[in-house]
Formats: structure tokens, C-alpha cells, sequence
């Protein structure tokens, strides 16, 4: 009995005969279930879910013409494309009316500075063209918004050009003093933004002529009648107008901007000095000769005799000491700056 439970395992541990495994004869044997291929049996593929079709095109839907390509989605690199290669914005009524008929003005792209200055819709503004084609160059040339280099520009065209005739001369350049600059107002620091950082003012120091001469807008000997002439043409046009008298940062220029205030305020402080004199007078003129005659007072007496003589090396002890002015303190003055 061992011996014949000894050959049965054994024989268990036979593996199956190819011939037998291939006709399953011996998977149908009383050992079925512990001799069976224990190898993984491989899984059929899922069958995928029906993919929906899209809707008919309604009935009322604009009829597609012929050999028109469907719109296709915008690729994913074309939309991440950086600010500087996309399309330019398209252009603004300032820019479409400043024409090179009015002003050699050329566009430049928009500035994002630190703090809010720069903006957009800029031009650099080089020249300004008169109605009889002759050119006010703008030196060196300002980097402004359309609106205050079109506002420049009338100003030149319509008042100065006609002033400059009125002197036997035409206007041949705009001095420029400062244009865009990203700061503060008059260079403090953490001051207010300053127009010029929003490219919204102008500096102007002269205008110069054909004839070689210029008009200094700060310079005393200049005629007061023609510096008025220039106050009273740029007052009406801008909203802010400072200059000597204003808060001395502006004593050697004239501060032009279009600031929009609450109300439609404006402001335009420029003092207009009168010359000075040619010969300051050192000393008083001399009495004339035909002036009456001054009352002299009386000679005091001579000294008496026996009454006591002062010594003139030594003071008067009872004398009261003369108080002396006191020094008028200085105030020092700003630097000069714009606004």
C-alpha cells in the first residue's frame, strides 16, 4: 500500500503530456482542477463606447459659400504669443487726424513704466509743418501723447507762426527743454506722478526764428509785449502754465501740460518781469544846483570854560549801547527743476 501511494505522487508530479493537453484528454481526469494550465489567461479588449455625431446644420443657418474652409480653432502657439508680436491696436482719431500735412509725428510703441508713467497712443513729435509747407523743428524731438503733440502743434500753426510774421520773420525751431521723463513731480522723490512721466507736458525755454534771433520766454531784456503775447496764447490753450513766479523750479522755462482736473480747472502762473535797468545807480545823484538851500542847524556853543571835557578816545560809560539789526535770515533757494 506505501508503495502504490508513493508511485501515485510521483505520477502527480509528471508534467501533462503535450498530446494529452492539446485533446484534453487529461484535463478530464479525476486529477482535473489540480494538473489545469495555471498561466494567465488573457483578457479581451473592452469594446469602446459609441462616439456621438454632432447635430445636423439647422434649416435657418446662413448657407456656407462655395469654397469656403471652415474656421479652424487658433493653435495653442499662436496664443501664446507675446505682447510684441501681436497685431498692433488699430489706430486712434488723434493719430488718424495728425497727419504730416500738420506735424512729422511718427508712432512708437506704448510705454509701461515703473508706478503707472508712460501710456500709450505716443508719437514722437520732430517737426511741425506750417500751412505753407515750411517745417518748426521741435529740438530735440519729444516723446508725447497724440493729444498734447496735436495740441503743440495748432499752437504753433495757428498763434506762433502768425506772431513770428508779426516780428518781419518766420519760426524755424521749438526749443525743447524736456519731454517724457518717468518721475515725480519736479524730481522730489515720492512725489505725485509728474505729467511729463505720463508724456502729457512740454518744456519750452525759446522759440527761434528764420532771421537767427530767438525769444527767450524767461529773459527780461526780451520786450515785456511779446512775452505777454506768448503768456496770453498759451493760457488759453493748456490747462497748466507755469513759469517764473510760480514756484521757483520753472524761473528758466515755461511748463506746458493738458492735466484734466475736477471742474475743468486750470491753472497758469507766469510771472512777466519787467527789464531791468541798464545801469543799476550805485550812488545818489548829486543835489542840484538850483535846490533851495537846506536849514543848517545852529553851531552849539564853545565849551565853557571849567566845564568838562570828554575824552573822544574813551566812550561815555552812561551811554546806552545802539542795538544792532539783526541778520535777515537767508532762505535757501530750490534747485531748479520742472514739474
Amino acid at each position: 500500500m506505501v508503495t502504490a501511494a508513493v508511485l501515485l505522487l510521483v505520477l502527480g508530479a509528471l508534467p501533462e503530456p503535450a498530446a494529452a493537453r492539446r485533446s484534453g484528454a487529461w484535463s478530464q481526469g479525476p486529477w482535473n482542477g489540480l494538473f489545469q494550465d495555471s498561466r494567465p489567461k488573457r483578457r479581451r479588449a473592452a469594446t469602446s463606447a459609441a462616439v456621438p455625431l454632432p447635430k445636423p446644420r439647422p434649416a435657418e443657418a446662413p448657407a456656407i459659400p462655395e469654397g469656403a474652409k471652415p474656421a479652424e480653432a487658433a493653435k495653442p502657439n499662436e496664443a501664446a504669443k507675446p505682447a510684441a508680436e501681436q497685431a498692433p491696436p488699430p489706430p486712434s482719431a488723434c493719430r488718424l487726424a495728425l497727419t504730416e500735412a500738420i506735424a512729422i509725428a511718427p508712432s512708437i510703441p506704448a510705454i509701461s513704466g515703473p508706478g503707472g508713467c508712460g501710456g500709450g497712443d505716443l508719437v514722437r513729435l520732430e517737426a511741425v509743418v506750417l500751412p505753407d509747407n515750411k517745417h518748426v523743428a521741435v529740438k530735440p524731438a519729444a516723446i508725447l501723447r497724440c493729444a498734447m503733440a496735436a495740441a503743440l502743434a495748432d499752437w504753433v500753426r495757428t498763434d506762433m507762426a502768425p506772431f513770428a510774421q508779426s516780428l518781419g520773420t518766420s519760426l524755424s525751431d521749438l526749443d525743447n527743454f524736456d519731454s517724457f521723463e518717468c518721475r515725480g513731480r519736479n524730481r522730489v522723490a515720492g512725489a505725485k506722478m509728474s505729467e511729463h512721466g505720463r508724456a502729457n507736458a512740454l518744456d519750452v525755454r525759446a522759440l527761434k526764428f528764420a532771421n537767427g534771433q530767438s525769444l527767450s520766454l524767461t529773459d527780461r531784456t526780451i520786450a515785456r509785449e511779446q512775452r505777454e503775447a506768448v503768456l496770453h496764447s498759451v493760457c488759453a490753450r493748456f490747462t497748466t502754465v507755469l513759469g517764473p513766479g510760480s514756484d521757483w523750479y520753472h524761473e528758466d522755462h515755461i511748463h506746458l501740460d493738458l492735466a484734466e482736473r475736477r471742474g475743468g480747472y486750470r491753472i497758469c502762473q507766469w510771472n512777466v518781469y519787467d527789464p531791468m535797468p541798464a545801469v543799476a545807480p550805485l550812488l545818489p545823484a548829486g543835489r542840484p544846483e538850483d535846490a533851495p538851500p537846506r536849514e543848517v542847524a545852529a553851531k552849539p556853543d564853545a565849551v565853557k570854560p571849567g566845564a568838562a571835557k570828554h575824552d573822544a578816545a574813551e566812550p561815555d560809560a552812561e551811554a546806552e549801547p545802539v542795538p544792532q539789526p539783526k541778520p535777515r535770515p537767508t532762505k535757501k533757494r530750490r534747485r531748479a527743476g520742472a514739474f
